[in-house]
């Protein structure tokens, strides 16, 4: 099983953007998992972001609380982030990450670039 994270681009600051996280391999269902958005921005460590939980509930770093949001649609078998208000320290390769018990998976990074 392997998570697939995309949506990443280079937008202005104050713009949105909608990252999205699904899971690769045909008859494979990310609906069962936590599913978590990190990010590591150049030079730093690796930043929780969000995670929703198969039930819905939502957390958020203090950082993105307000503009970011997590969802999760299940018919479409994905999970998403969306980022308003941007702002150039926002800027950095996003990760998502799904856990069921003791097992977890990561996605691959997807670059988010604001400017100013």
């Amino acid at each position: 099983v392997q998570l697939q994270a995309f949506g990443g681009g280079l937008v202005q600051t104050g713009e949105s953007l909608r990252l999205s996280c699904t899971v690769s391999g045909s008859g494979r269902s990310i609906n069962p998992y936590y599913v978590e958005w990190y990010r590591q921005a150049p030079g730093k460590q690796r930043e929780w972001v969000a995670g929703i939980s198969p039930g819905r509930d939502t957390n958020y770093a203090d950082s993105v609380k307000g503009r970011f949001t997590i969802s999760r649609d299940s018919r479409r078998n994905m999970v998403y982030l969306q980022m308003n208000s941007l702002k150039p320290e926002d800027t950095a390769d996003y990760y998502c990450r799904g856990a069921r018990g003791p097992v977890e998976y990561w996605g691959q990074g997807t670059l988010v670039t604001v400017s100013s």
